[in-house]
């Protein structure tokens, strides 16, 4: 019996960023710099009881990231105020003298397309304001 295969549909977006890897992972991956470069999902975030929590006007949100690695692994969990959890796959790989960080979105069933574009431009925005915050951070004319 062969199983029928129904992938998600998925968007990546990535951008470059004139740091070396090593730096950007390391400023990325701490969730206290998350309304830094995330501000339109996370306009703050504070560590309550062992767990980072971003304010939505839906509620808390917990957000878990991938224990800290040396392979660029950003990935994280979110969970939304209804219980829903979702995994994005985040990574910082090294481009040259550079990095290049790469955001897969995956469109869950029960997410509309419409919605779905619209969280592959947040997740678009977020990476442009990483970009911006890094470079600006380390002096890079951009």
């Amino acid at each position: 019996m062969q199983r029928e295969y129904a992938p998600m549909k998925s968007i990546t977006r990535s951008v470059t960023i004139a740091a070396p890897a090593a730096l950007v992972y390391a400023f990325a991956s701490n969730p206290a710099h998350l309304p830094l470069w995330a501000p339109q999902f996370c306009p703050s975030v504070e560590y309550l009881d062992g767990q980072w929590v971003i304010e939505s006007p839906e509620g808390l949100i917990d957000i878990r990231f991938a224990r800290f690695n040396d392979l660029g692994i950003l990935d994280h969990t979110v969970t939304l105020p209804c219980g829903t959890q979702l995994t994005n796959t985040m990574r910082v790989v090294g481009n040259g003298a550079g990095s290049e960080v790469l955001f897969t979105l995956f469109q869950h069933e029960d997410t509309p397309d419409e919605a779905f574009e619209d969280d592959a431009d947040l997740a678009e925005d977020g990476l442009d304001h990483l970009r911006q915050t890094v470079e600006r951070l380390l002096g890079v004319d951009a």
